[in-house]
């Protein structure tokens, strides 16, 4: 049982996956990655702790940069908005992280999420430290995913500055804080009532916390601790950068569209984060059919205005 459950989460994640990159394609994000300027460079001691680096071919720097995340249950790397950034003298880095069913179950992590997290942090306090040497501005980073990519860019952002100066390894020294965060069809929170209370009927997000969405919410007394360290929700403050969520799904499910798939990708996950948002003073547009904002034409026209203004 246990080993169809695993192939059960593997396929929705795939066929997620999938459907994410045909829904990304629909919207005139360019498909096929250039050529990288820089290949697999390791910010960690594991073989998932890479990313990929593209400078613009053009300009002469040091240019902003956005982080693009991949994967949180199998690791995988790969960007979006190739074809907006570099044109406008835009970097752009694909970060490859440990995933929740290789990497934290291999090493029976308590909390499987906190690996991808850690090194989504790690992933940008390692571009800031070589910002120099990679032709990267440090002043000007922004962090964006699509789908489950989207929770360790929330999360970065969230968290606030986590610049450690005492510890022994000087990567973790610099500053974690970002211009602004992009949110593509996004889940912004692990925590199992949230979610439900935000998107009725939903179940997303496990082994997050270690356990199923069902067991999560019956102990979610016990996970809160874990929820209030690793959730973008529960640790959004006054002073976190300006945020857009964008879902390409309106508020009624479109007809060739499943129930879970839908749950899944929903914009009442935005409306819900937004409203949390504003209530601490924090920039955060939802845009989503109907619901468009009027001063970007997208969530790439956001990133880039925020980026090189």
């Amino acid at each position: 049982m246990k080993m169809l459950a695993q192939h059960t989460i593997g396929y929705f994640v795939y066929t997620i996956a999938s459907c994410l990159a045909l829904a990304m394609a629909s919207v005139g994000v360019q498909a096929a990655n250039p050529v990288p300027t820089y290949a697999n460079v390791a910010y960690g001691p594991s073989p998932h702790q890479v990313m990929d680096i593209y400078l613009p071919p053009q300009g002469t720097g040091p240019f902003p940069v956005m982080l693009w995340y991949g994967g949180i249950w199998k690791s995988s790397k790969g960007a979006a908005g190739f074809d907006r950034f570099l044109p406008a003298n835009i970097a752009v880095i694909a970060v490859e992280t440990r995933s929740m069913e290789e990497d934290a179950a291999a090493d029976k992590v308590a909390i499987p999420i906190s690996y991808v997290l850690l090194d989504a942090r790690r992933a940008l306090q390692f571009v800031r430290f070589h910002a120099k040497d990679y032709n990267i501005n440090p002043r000007k980073i922004a962090l964006a995913g699509g789908s489950q990519g989207t929770l360790p860019a929330l999360y970065v952002a969230c968290a606030g500055d986590k610049a450690d100066p005492k510890s022994s390894d000087p990567v973790e020294h610099v500053s974690t804080y970002v211009t602004c965060v992009g949110a593509w069809r996004s889940q912004p929170s692990i925590d199992p009532k949230v979610m439900q209370d935000w998107v009725p009927g939903v179940k997303w997000g496990a082994p997050a916390l270690g356990c199923s969405f069902d067991e999560s919410l019956l102990k979610r007394d016990q996970l809160l601790p874990a929820i209030s360290q690793w959730s973008p929700d529960a640790l959004i403050h006054p002073g976190v950068c300006p945020i857009y969520f964008y879902n390409n799904w309106g508020l009624t499910k479109p007809d060739d569209v499943s129930e879970g798939d839908y749950k899944v990708h929903s914009p009442l996950w935005a409306l819900g984060f937004q409203k949390l948002a504003q209530s601490k003073g924090v920039t955060c547009i939802s845009d989503f059919p109907g619901h468009a904002p009027d001063n970007y034409k997208d969530m790439w026209d956001f990133i880039v205005k925020e980026l090189t203004q």
